[in-house]
């Protein structure tokens, strides 16, 4: 694939297509809907819920991590994560603008 020539876009819009790419694995989203449901916990309490190995599992934490959607603080020699509400909040605001945007229209351009 090409360069994705980045720079030529703002940087929310850069910011938010690394989120919604965190969201586009199965994986990810099962950790997001756990998250959800348990509030808080540990990585070894994820990987016991999906059919993954501790690594597999340890990267997705990472790209969810590292996209600004889930937060961990170390607890001793463990990690707990969290929903990371702001981050949340900004995927959120980009598909009410959408859904917003396709209100307004009201019609069927296909």
């Amino acid at each position: 694939m090409g360069i994705t020539k980045s720079e030529k876009f703002t940087q929310e819009q850069n910011d938010l297509a690394v989120m919604i790419k965190a969201l586009g694995h199965p994986a990810r989203i099962a950790i997001i809907e756990y998250l959800l449901k348990v509030n808080t916990c540990i990585c070894g309490d994820i990987v016991g819920e999906l059919p993954l190995a501790q690594p597999t599992v340890s990267q997705h934490l990472k790209e969810l991590k590292n996209a600004g959607l889930i937060k961990g603080s170390i607890e001793g020699t463990t990690i707990c994560y969290c929903i990371d509400e702001k981050g949340i909040e900004k995927v959120k605001s980009f598909f009410d603008g959408v859904q917003y945007s396709l209100d307004e229209k009201n019609n069927n351009c296909c």
